[in-house]
């Protein structure tokens, strides 16, 4: 199988041990999934299965940040705890992600789970002099780690620019660089706080990451991503903070998903431009929902349309059709549709290129079921 790396910015080997452990950035649940979301997860319920197909042992975790500035802000607009919408929106979530046939990930931990890994982490970063404690907050020292930007390869003006996109405050005074990054910070007076010897608190939102990741699955990761939004800062700093405190490579993989588009703009819920999971299932087959997905490949950007979507159910009729007249399995002495999905998959995950292959052998009325199912589709649905 080969992947492309955003690290390395090329199409390289994947080769895990028998165990494949792999990361993903879940979501913050304080409004529904979109189809941003969705494509994420679908690229990583995909690559799951297919190393399952080759015999690895997939351990696919997949965070919930249910504490941080987004989730406590609704939380305070709509006048609920938010531990409860925490709760309301996850339970949507995974009723969706059930719907498009995502298969259970073998950990989905919470990042309020992980206080204590959060702290002996932010802990071990100040001990190793890689953190500073400034304005009753505590600051991770990007100036200490020398490999600073290895994974977005970005100049310092576009990390500036991101960083202020993405709640980063280069502009704040407590910061001795303002790329510095936050560990753990005071609580306002209406949010959580758990005690800690820098003083009362909440974590930032990186060193979750980092906590959650090397809690379930150890100090280095064969494969981690999410979003393409999410290299900087995000992982960025997730790297800088892990490998400062442990001395070894945090992920040997960095995998990104493009952004799904709509009216020109990336989907997201600061621009209101969604399309959610949860209205589409209503509206259209969960199967036709996700072959829709699967049609663009994970790594470039894209844009959602209104067309997308009845093209991807009469592909479904189609191979449904054709499975319908599939010989017994006895009788098929090879499975060109699997095999062909199954080489497709190994070239950088090419869905489309796989969607295509079974749209070929359906035409030829070669059997489609096996290669179908490889893909998360049910052809018996």
């Amino acid at each position: 199988m080969r992947l492309y790396d955003t690290a390395r910015g090329a199409v390289v080997p994947f080769e895990p041990g028998p165990v494949a452990t792999m990361y993903t950035c879940g979501i913050t649940p304080y409004d529904a999934a979109h189809l941003g979301h969705a494509a994420v997860y679908l690229t990583f319920d995909v690559l799951q299965r297919r190393l399952q197909d080759l015999g690895h042992d997939a351990r696919c975790v997949r965070n919930v940040t249910d504490v941080d500035d987004d989730i406590l802000r609704k939380a305070r607009e709509l006048g609920v705890h938010y531990l409860d919408l925490a709760a309301e929106e996850m339970a949507r979530f995974d009723a969706d992600m059930s719907a498009l046939g995502v298969l259970p990930v073998y950990s989905e931990p919470r990042a309020t789970s992980a206080i204590p890994d959060i702290l002996s982490l932010i802990g071990a970063a100040l001990e190793q002099d890689h953190a500073y404690r400034s304005g009753g907050a505590v600051y991770f020292d990007v100036t200490t780690f020398p490999d600073f930007g290895k994974v977005s390869h970005f100049d310092e003006a576009q990390m500036l620019r991101l960083a202020a996109d993405n709640g980063g405050n280069p502009d704040d005074p407590n910061k001795r660089h303002p790329l510095d990054f936050v560990l753990w910070q005071p609580s306002l007076p209406d949010e959580p706080a758990w005690e800690s010897r820098w003083g009362p608190g909440r974590p930032g939102w990186h060193i979750e990451c980092s906590a959650l990741a090397m809690r379930e699955l150890g100090p280095t990761v064969d494969l981690h991503g999410g979003g393409r939004d999410l290299v900087f800062p995000h992982h960025e700093c997730e790297t800088a903070q892990s490998e400062s405190v442990t001395g070894q490579p945090f992920v040997r993989h960095w995998l990104h998903v493009g952004l799904v588009g709509l009216g020109g703009e990336k989907m997201s819920k600061s621009l209101g431009n969604l399309v959610f999971v949860g209205e589409l299932l209503k509206q259209w087959e969960p199967a036709a929902v996700r072959l829709a997905l699967l049609a663009h490949h994970y790594r470039p950007d894209w844009e959602w349309g209104d067309d997308d979507l009845p093209p991807a159910a009469e592909r479904l009729d189609r191979w449904r059709a054709a499975a319908r007249h599939e010989p017994a399995t006895a009788a098929v002495r090879t499975d060109e549709a699997l095999d062909g999905v199954r080489d497709r998959l190994d070239d950088d995950l090419d869905t489309p290129g796989a969607l295509a292959v079974l749209d070929e052998c359906a035409s030829r009325g070669l059997p489609v079921r096996a290669g179908a199912a490889l893909l998360g589709l049910d052809l018996d649905g």
